[in-house]
């Protein structure tokens, strides 16, 4: 499911995700030049990476299927109606759980947080603001939604500040920019193979 999920995301959103990042990528590399600004591998994909998501999230948000489901103004009350483990489950509870943790995650790093008050509100604002879009654009409206996204931002605060810890007391020689680059060079190319799979997956299919 989650592999199809990627895919339909993926198929749909890839010519907005190509044209935003071209011209992100080449705004930045204008600045960089002009500006003789310093240059930190790991630290420019990291924001290419959220725009990335940010369109990822607006694709979700606004054309996602809606057909099976009506607004619920009542908290809890689509959450506690659906089998654990069941498909229903995982798309919509903890899939919009997750959803969210990517959110919570970039925040909270470019804004260096420390607490988790202020990624719990702008959690709030945000997810708000998509469900009462979807509420005027006619789609609809889940109160559980917003609930499950506060929960997925937090636990993106979570991982960032885990992150920040396990830093802290790391060797010097390990928290150089060489070592972070090395490893986003890494994780981009393992996400790259993993998108080419899902790809390739879907095509055979």
């Amino acid at each position: 499911m989650l592999q199809e999920t990627i895919l339909n995301i993926f198929e749909n959103s890839w010519p907005m995700i190509f044209i935003f990042s071209m011209i992100v990528i080449s705004m930045r590399i204008t600045d960089i030049v002009k500006n003789d600004r310093k240059v930190v591998f790991y630290k420019e994909i990291l924001g290419l990476l959220f725009i990335v998501y940010i369109l990822c999230l607006f694709h979700v948000v606004t054309f996602q299927d809606v057909t099976w489901s009506s607004s619920n103004f009542i908290p809890f009350k689509e959450m506690l109606r659906y089998r654990f483990a069941s498909s229903l489950f995982f798309r919509n509870v903890l899939g919009n759980m997750l959803m969210f943790i990517p959110f919570g995650f970039f925040v909270s790093y470019f804004l260096k947080l420390k607490k988790p008050y202020s990624i719990l509100l702008l959690s709030l604002l945000i997810s708000s603001t998509i469900e009462t879009t979807q509420l005027l654009i006619g789609r609809v409206f889940d109160v559980d939604d917003i609930i499950l996204n506060v929960v997925g931002g937090v636990v993106g605060f979570a991982v960032y500040k885990l992150f920040s810890i396990l830093k802290e007391h790391l060797p010097a020689f390990l928290k150089k920019d060489m070592i972070y680059n090395i490893i986003m060079l890494i994780l981009l190319l393992f996400l790259f193979w993993q998108l080419y799979q899902i790809i390739n997956i879907g095509g055979a299919i």
